[in-house]
């Protein structure tokens, strides 16, 4: 018998902490999932990724975003639209994930404990019961810190969760405003202003940088600002906020916002994202020795470990990539690496799905970063317009954009805006992690019409902008690629 209570201790019930659970008792573990809410997935499925996505679906939808190409601007599925209309579809789609989650914990014999929980030692933990109050210690083999994230507060303003919002405060808000400003212009505070835009909501994003977004390819940004602005998005890049106040005016409660230029702006509601601070204040970390950065986000190395070799930390809690796909990840490889069975590294290839209005995905290296490298390398591109399916869904500015090693062909990127993208991009992650080229693409026969034949018209695009009969790409695909 283990002179612990479990093997496997997990804190935190969101996708790292929760696959690490199920990866720990399918090897034979008994795993333990502590979670100080009443309610499993954590920010997951609660307030941040699949209520967002969610909301996000419903404006498409409602605001008949998709169709305005071919029905006009002023078409939409449904006049005034309210907030209770966005979160009957978000209300649906989180009970569903709760109840697919818990089944999952259940089917694989994961026990799961409502209590909040930090550290005594390496292997005790203190949980305080959330509804009763009172305390109890467990111990455990194996702890993985899986805490996630909540969204950062400017010590001071006075957020009041109706004017002056975090993003977290979002899925409850009770009204649409007519105007918005997002403070923070990151993927967060641009998913959500280009949400409210398709509603027709004037938002202004504020952010220091002079370039939004700017880890994702130039060209890719640019096709994004543009959308914005045609759905009447003001950009103020550069600029600081100073201060952030409610006020009352005649036309109501509303927020004005100081810029360090001299600016001010009144909106009816203010969104502050300036980013997310690591959930890990109540942890008592300092019992086991350990420290956080100054975003309270927890260091590991390569296998998720702290320094404390049998703590582990897992998803948004130790910082980038903070991605649903990539926690998950994190999970199974600590918890294999910590019951000694071995499995293969974290993939260098991962894709990001940006789901702004427009959608953005990529995979692999940008423009900028093979031009800071001095690799030589071709681009092909296809736009929505080109493509049938592009006319048939009425997406018709979309991109998709190749980058390949000039010469070889090798495939180096895969950068997608529009309908699609976050599904359309797995096709390119497959071809470059197989090491594959431009070639696949030109010799394989994709379903028509459909968005993925962009693929084989981005191929062909690219292969002709190299232009020479000493590529290694014969000559007879170019030719075959003028006629496309």
């Amino acid at each position: 018998m283990s002179q612990y209570d479990y093997d496997l201790l997990v804190i935190g019930s969101g996708p790292g902490g929760q696959r690490a659970a199920i990866q720990a008792a399918k090897l034979g573990k008994r795993a333990v999932i502590v979670e100080r809410k009443p309610v499993v997935g954590g920010t997951w499925i609660n307030t941040g990724t699949i209520p967002s996505k969610t909301l996000r679906e419903a404006v498409i939808y409602l605001s008949g975003y998709r169709l305005r190409e071919i029905y006009g601007r002023s078409y939409s599925v449904k006049q005034d639209i309210s907030m209770s209309d966005l979160l009957v579809r978000t209300d649906h789609v989180v009970r569903h994930e709760l109840d697919v989650t818990r089944h999952q914990l259940q089917r694989n014999r994961v026990k799961l404990i409502t209590a909040e929980a930090s550290f005594i030692d390496a292997n005790t933990v203190n949980l305080a019961g959330v509804v009763d109050g009172g305390h109890r210690t467990v111990t455990a083999d194996k702890i993985v810190v899986g805490t996630g994230t909540i969204a950062t507060r400017g010590p001071d303003i006075s957020f009041d969760g109706k004017r002056i919002l975090a993003s977290d405060d979002i899925p409850k808000l009770d009204f649409i405003p007519k105007s918005m400003a997002v403070v923070g212009a990151g993927v967060i505070g641009t998913e959500y202003g280009s949400m409210f835009a398709a509603l027709g909501v004037r938002v202004t994003l504020i952010d220091k940088r002079e370039r939004l977004l700017d880890f994702i390819d130039t060209e890719i940004v640019d096709t994004l600002v543009y959308h914005l602005r045609e759905n009447r998005v003001t950009l103020r890049l550069g600029e600081e906020v100073t201060a952030i106040e409610a006020i009352d005016t005649d036309h109501g409660e509303q927020v004005r916002i100081h810029l360090a230029s001299g600016k001010k702006l009144t909106t009816e509601q203010a969104l502050y994202s300036i980013g997310r601070t690591g959930a890990t204040q109540k942890l008592n970390l300092e019992a086991v020795g350990l420290k956080t950065d100054d975003r309270g986000r927890m260091i590991v190395n390569e296998h998720y470990q702290t320094k404390v070799p049998n703590i582990y930390a897992v998803g948004d809690v130790i910082g980038f990539p903070s991605l649903a796909s990539t926690s998950m990840e994190q999970g199974r490889l600590a918890a294999r690496h910590a019951f000694g069975v071995g499995g293969e590294g974290f993939p260098e290839l991962f894709p990001y799905g940006i789901y702004t209005i427009p959608e953005i995905s990529f995979v692999g290296k940008t423009e900028q970063e093979l031009t800071e490298a001095g690799v030589p390398y071709e681009v092909g591109k296809a736009r929505y317009r080109e493509i049938a399916r592009g006319q048939i869904i009425g997406d018709s500015s979309g991109l998709l954009k190749l980058v390949f090693r000039h010469g070889s062909g090798e495939l180096l990127g895969v950068h997608i805006i529009g309908e699609g993208a976050s599904e359309l991009v797995h096709i390119g992650q497959a071809v470059l992690a197989f090491g594959g080229n431009v070639d696949y693409f030109v010799d394989t026969v994709f379903n028509y019409p459909t968005l993925a034949e962009g693929y084989k018209i981005a191929a062909f695009d690219g292969i002709n902008r190299m232009g020479s009969a000493h590529d290694t790409i014969s000559v007879r695909r170019m030719d075959e690629g003028a006629s496309d």
